[in-house]
């Protein structure tokens, strides 16, 4: 879910902020669906259940903003994103044009430490198949498609990729998962066979490949969109022909 270079964080590893502390618990009750979709974060109330300063619950709570996790309502306060159909499928079509962009780059300007830092990533995910392992997992997931996105060497590009990112409602789709724990493993086994298709393509520099490693894996995404969220197929459809996708 980070937005900042995992291959430096990786490299620098330093002291973890309280604050990051806070926004894993958050993450947490919003991927395990304690926090649903609309639901407040108060302040106060987050302070006060763990025991901390308002201080760090705010900068934890900006951080969660700047990672679409949460959105901030101005003389409200903040809370969980509920975003419409429509607003998730072009959320989605937007992710599926940009990741074959960036893969198809990252498979062309790679450097070896950027695919250590993949198959790294794609290791230590492989083990995260509980529900008590989402928080980790998604982390994980996240990192590393951002290392991708580093690989692709293009400043501009990433800026927008995470802007696309960031108004990706994945968190949504693992609410769901913890509403069908069976279907759960297979679904992190798949998305590990995914990451490691990517990462070994972006590996040998086939850019073919890669941008279609990467299109196979969002659609899969996309097909759990319908079939959890129930959005509307044909709206993505739609969605995916005016982009000409």
């Amino acid at each position: 879910m980070t937005v900042n270079s995992p291959l430096k964080e990786e490299i620098e590893n330093p002291k973890r902020p309280l604050k990051e502390d806070i926004f894993d618990a958050l993450l947490e009750k919003i991927i395990s669906g304690q926090y649903k979709p609309g639901k407040w974060l108060r302040q106060e109330d987050i302070a006060s259940q763990l025991g901390v300063s308002m201080t760090p619950v705010r900068e934890a709570l900006d951080l969660l903003d700047a990672a679409g996790l949460a959105e901030r309502v101005p003389y409200r306060g903040v809370r969980v994103p509920e975003p419409t159909h429509e607003e998730i499928a072009e959320s989605y079509v937007t992710r599926l044009l940009l990741e074959k962009a960036v893969n198809r780059a990252a498979a062309l300007n790679r450097e070896q430490a950027h695919v250590d830092a993949l198959k790294r990533i794609v290791s230590q995910a492989k083990k995260l198949i509980r529900l008590d392992d989402m928080s980790a997992s998604r982390k994980l997931s996240g990192n590393f498609h951002f290392t991708v996105v580093e690989a692709a060497k293009n400043s501009t590009l990433a800026r927008v990729y995470k802007v696309a990112v960031n108004s990706f409602p994945d968190w949504m789709l693992y609410q769901a998962m913890f509403e069908h724990p069976d279907e759960l493993e297979q679904s992190v086994k798949e998305e590990y066979k995914e990451h490691l298709a990517i990462a070994e393509a972006i590996e040998a520099r086939n850019a073919d490949l890669a941008e279609q490693c990467a299109e196979e894996h969002i659609r899969e995404i996309g097909s759990q969109l319908v079939a959890y969220l129930g959005v509307p197929q044909e709206l993505l459809d739609r969605k995916m022909i005016q982009l000409g996708l």
